[in-house]
């Protein structure tokens, strides 16, 4: 009777646990809309509400032959004043495939990335307090350059000097503000040696960095090819670090069904990532979950009347 009591009562309180925090990407297109038509903020606004996401990872770099956050730095501290006020806090978001910016890995591009991460420190350097990025978070993927088999720990180690760069640059700047890459969970499984060592990747981008966005992307929390058991060891890694993990999933269609909830409900995703909340909810590592993005993820809600 006791032990029946004592598993209803896990079973509860594990029920009653208030959801993980929600972020979501937010790419450059609608980024640019948000920052240019306040209607189309507000509309943003509302939606993020009604989804309880309360992070916001917002494009802040070039699109189409423009950059507004150099050019115009006066409609990010608008829309991040507002942001705020609703209380969502907002990251920004850097790297891009209109920009190719997994080619900011190799030496010769590395002034690039540096020149995209200061725009950003100077930014906040010049804003009101409610006016600052809180974050950001760097999208750069070299694994997805054509020379990525066959020069994958060398790409890999270009990344791991770049990313010592700009976190030297973010600690001239005298900011606190956390910063972080956005990496696949499987990098643990790329055994690499830099400066004598030989650990897994995903260590040492860990070790560079205040946080990881590890892109999770399965539609199942349970199992050896699911949500949980993918990011343990960056997990594990974390919490034995004093770092931090962002849990991001996939909404846009895929040809690999698993890699998405696209072809799933919105139910079957809250489901799961309630699932895979309770995996990781001992670990104080855990930040919450990263939605990718808000374009796709709005389509496919809209495909179910939501």
């Amino acid at each position: 009777m006791r032990t029946l009591l004592f598993s209803l009562l896990l079973f509860c309180a594990a029920a009653s646990a208030a959801p993980a925090p929600r972020a979501v990407w937010m790419w450059e297109e609608d980024s640019y809309e948000l920052l240019e038509r306040p209607a189309a903020a507000a509309e943003a606004i509302a939606f993020l509400k009604s989804k309880s996401i309360t992070t916001l990872f917002l494009y802040a770099d070039a699109f189409e032959g423009r950059n507004l956050i150099a050019a115009q730095p006066q409609l990010y501290r608008k829309l991040v004043r507002r942001l705020h006020a609703e209380g969502v806090s907002v990251y920004a978001l850097l790297g891009s495939a209109y920009l190719n910016t997994e080619r900011y890995v190799l030496p010769e591009r590395r002034a690039d990335a540096l020149a995209m991460v200061q725009r950003v420190l100077d930014y906040n350097a010049a804003a009101a307090p409610d006016e600052r990025f809180d974050g950001a978070n760097l999208d750069i993927e070299p694994h997805i350059m054509p020379e990525w088999g066959a020069r994958k720990e060398q790409l890999l180690r270009h990344f791991i000097e770049m990313s010592e760069a700009v976190m030297a640059a973010k600690r001239r700047s005298g900011q606190s503000l956390p910063v972080g890459p956005a990496i696949p969970f499987w990098l643990d499984g790329i055994q690499l040696t830099w400066r004598g060592e030989r650990r897994p990747a995903s260590e040492y981008l860990q070790d560079q960095y205040d946080y990881v966005a590890l892109m999770d992307y399965r539609d199942r929390a349970a199992g050896g090819d699911g949500i949980i058991s993918h990011a343990m060891d960056e997990m594990k890694y974390a919490q034995s670090t004093g770092s931090k993990v962002w849990v991001g999933i996939e909404t846009m269609p895929n040809a690999i069904k698993k890699v998405s909830f696209e072809h799933l409900k919105e139910a079957d995703m809250e489901r799961e990532l309630a699932a895979a909340q309770q995996g990781f909810a001992p670990s104080p590592a855990f930040l919450g979950f990263a939605v990718h993005h808000y374009g796709s993820y709005r389509k496919w809600l809209s495909r179910q009347g939501r």
